[in-house]
């Protein structure tokens, strides 16, 4: 186990579950977190409870809410090294006699001592159907850093191969990168459906499960191997699955046992794949009843 993960046991205690790579914990994370030094962090990405009455959250006021994210995100900065990143995501809530799909990050965005790099939308291809305003098909991703001048952004590896004249050239040199084009700000990756007859491959038991093309990538833009990823909302376990397996460590917090346990399974199930594996066959081979 490296220094900073026998560091974070040693003042956090005995862990829920850890690997020589991961540890998770069950309680919440804001006490968890004042209890750790700083800047040990490379890169946050998290999605907190949206305050809709999911069944993992007990809705606040607006204000205690808001409040709430303040206190916890500071926490992450405080935490966060210098050349940190912190990726969240945040959906809708309603405000009575306001709106009825007001987005979070228009309440949060600047309720932070992070630098706020780039909004980049998650377009999604299913979802609630609405008869009185359009179909919601899209969450937000909010991406900060500690440093404006400083912080990692690996564009080389996540580049969309996907181009259209990947061939042609300008004055006899290629006008497109061979490794593939810079991806935009809007990201079309699907959801984790759930439902018999639409069930997504990677499904798990729980109501808001991340995608792992959505962490993947997220991972590999703002962090480098061995770095320390956190995610303070663990819920399904997805990003420390993605963590994992582009060799970064992991720790991570749960408040739910209930969630923990699925994500110790995860990780278990990851573990003993053959090798290699990537990600994306491990979500279609190991989908949970």
């Amino acid at each position: 186990m490296s220094i900073d993960l026998q560091r974070i046991k040693s003042v956090l205690g005995k862990a829920y579950f850890e690997t020589e790579d991961c540890l998770l914990y069950a309680g919440d994370c804001l006490d968890l977190m004042k209890r750790l030094d700083s800047s040990f962090v490379n890169l946050t990405v998290t999605s907190p409870p949206y305050n809709i009455g999911k069944e993992y959250e007990e809705p606040m006021p607006l204000e205690n809410y808001l409040d709430w994210c303040k206190n916890w995100i500071s926490e992450i900065h405080r935490v966060t090294n210098d050349q940190g990143a912190f990726w969240l995501n945040i959906g809708y809530l309603e405000i009575p006699e306001k709106g009825r799909a007001v987005p979070i990050p228009y309440l949060l965005w600047d309720k932070t001592p992070f630098y706020f790099v780039q909004e980049v939308i998650w377009n999604y291809g299913a979802g609630v159907a609405g008869r009185k305003f359009f179909s919601p098909r899209n969450e937000k991703l909010l991406w900060y850093v500690k440093n404006q001048e400083n912080y990692i952004f690996n564009l080389d590896d996540i580049r969309d191969k996907n181009v259209k004249y990947p061939n042609q050239k300008k004055n006899g040199k290629l006008k497109c990168n061979p490794l593939g084009k810079n991806p935009s700000d809007v990201w079309q990756i699907p959801k984790v459906t759930s439902g018999a007859n639409r069930s997504s491959k990677e499904r798990m038991p729980h109501p808001a499960q991340f995608p792992i093309a959505l962490i993947d990538r997220v991972v590999k833009a703002s962090s480098n191997i061995g770095d320390i990823v956190m995610d303070p909302f663990l819920g399904s376990g997805t990003s420390a699955i993605v963590a994992l397996a582009n060799k970064r460590k992991f720790v991570g917090f749960e408040i739910s046992e209930k969630y923990c346990d699925l994500a110790v399974e995860r990780i278990k199930k990851y573990s003993a794949s053959p090798t290699p594996i990537s990600l994306f066959d491990f979500a279609v081979t190991t989908q949970l009843a």
